[in-house]
């Protein structure tokens, strides 16, 4: 039983730098935005394996996870739901796109992406397009470290944090996971074995990356 506690995912503690020029932050209440500021905690976030090439992204100082609803608007959860889900993509110049693996356009099927527009302000996920500067982030790896695998729930079982948006696990202008029903159970437990031998190294490859940015030959 002690097995089945212990950390078995290899992720990292990260900050997120979007390349409008703010470090992606997570207020104590939840609210997101970014920040010029690359020394406060509230840039600190967990980078979660959740699957192949999917990840969550849980702010350490809150214990809160990002998560991205059926209007395309990013919100707090207290709980991992599949809203929490995105799809980790290595974009040109090195920069990794984040998008949500539940919702996307219903008739062009364009992801929906974690963006930060020009003032620093997160944007709708609907509004973001891969090519521009508001969705690419440059993750700067501080520490590998293990994680549990969260406890997954359904989208309904969320608690909205006050003063935000809340869920909506369905909508007009959404289609779900290509407009079939998500079985949330077999979708979570999905090249979650393979997460754990593969994910590493696609994160170690991030890491080596960023050091080679930093110092150059």
């Amino acid at each position: 039983m002690q097995a089945l506690v212990d950390p078995q995912l290899k992720g990292i503690v990260t900050r997120l730098y979007c390349r409008q020029g703010y470090y992606l932050q997570m207020h104590p209440d939840g609210a997101l935005d970014g920040t010029k500021d690359d020394s406060t905690n509230s840039t600190l976030f967990n980078l979660i394996p959740v699957g192949l090439r999917v990840v969550a992204i849980q702010g350490v100082k809150t214990g809160l996870y990002i998560a991205m609803n059926g209007e395309g608007y990013l919100y707090p959860s207290e709980l991992f739901t599949p809203e929490c889900k995105f799809k980790e993509s290595v974009f040109e110049n090195y920069y990794v796109i984040y998008s949500s693996m539940l919702y996307r356009q219903q008739e062009s099927g364009r992801a929906w992406f974690l963006g930060l527009n020009k003032e620093g302000q997160v944007m709708k996920g609907n509004r973001v397009k891969k090519t521009k500067p508001a969705a690419h982030f440059l993750p700067k790896p501080l520490e590998v470290a293990m994680y549990r695998e969260p406890s997954l729930h359904d989208v309904g079982e969320t608690v909205p944090k006050a003063g935000v948006t809340p869920s909506k696990s369905t909508s007009a202008s959404a289609i779900m996971n290509g407009g079939k029903p998500v079985n949330k159970k077999q979708d979570y437990f999905q090249g979650k074995q393979l997460a754990k031998c593969r994910y590493t190294n696609i994160q170690m490859r991030t890491v080596s990356l960023w050091r080679k940015i930093q110092f150059p030959a």
